[in-house]
């Protein structure tokens, strides 16, 4: 798939304007964002990945088919970040969050961790302005039996969302079709919606 990265932004008025729908991926630090987005393009290289949580420290935003902007924003919840640029981080993304007119955003997990303080916060927030979220379970090739494959997506149900949580392996690449059937179907969604909602005409006498 044809995919190119735009530019990352540390200033809200960095921010692209594509004229694209953008899907935005939202998670704690190393959930596995970059990960899921290379996996769902089909390119390794196009998100940056590290073993250091929080080395996002910017929105990147990604030109995804000529149909999309998928948008990786900075991972929270990262301790030992300083305290002046976890503050600078969260005012970029609570801007993002308010500003940008986002179509849909992903919630990514850890399959291992399940919902804490920081996810729960931020699924609250969206719930409240209304954003249409999915949940992903990153990680599940890391739930080794059958037993804790079965605890981990338990975990992750137990929290009431719209749909199930989508599980996802970037070692398998388990989930990429069924996050892509997502993202299709929202647009379509969208589509249908805005039809909708035009004036329909007087017939012709």
């Amino acid at each position: 798939m044809e995919a190119e990265f735009i530019l990352s932004a540390a200033r809200p008025d960095q921010f692209p304007d594509t004229g694209l729908p953008e899907i935005a991926f939202l998670g704690r630090s190393n959930v596995g964002k970059s990960s899921l987005l290379n996996a769902l393009v089909g390119k390794k290289g196009l998100a940056f990945t590290s073993a250091t949580p929080g080395r996002t420290q910017m929105i990147n935003f990604y030109r995804v088919g000529g149909e999309y902007c998928f948008v990786d924003v900075p991972g929270y919840g990262y301790a030992k970040a300083p305290k002046e640029i976890a503050h600078a981080w969260r005012r970029l993304v609570e801007h993002y969050l308010d500003a940008r007119p986002a179509t849909l955003f992903f919630l990514l997990l850890d399959a291992r961790r399940g919902w804490m303080e920081a996810d729960l916060e931020l699924k609250k927030w969206l719930e409240f302005h209304k954003r249409r979220y999915l949940v992903i379970a990153t990680k599940t090739d890391k739930l080794k039996s059958q037993k804790e494959r079965h605890h981990g997506m338990a975990a992750l149900e137990a929290q009431e969302t719209e749909a199930p949580p989508l599980p996802f392996s970037a070692v398998t690449s388990r989930g990429v079709r069924e996050i892509w059937q997502a993202i299709s179907k929202n647009k379509n969604n969208r589509k249908r919606a805005a039809k909708e909602s035009l004036p329909s005409q007087a017939p012709l006498n």
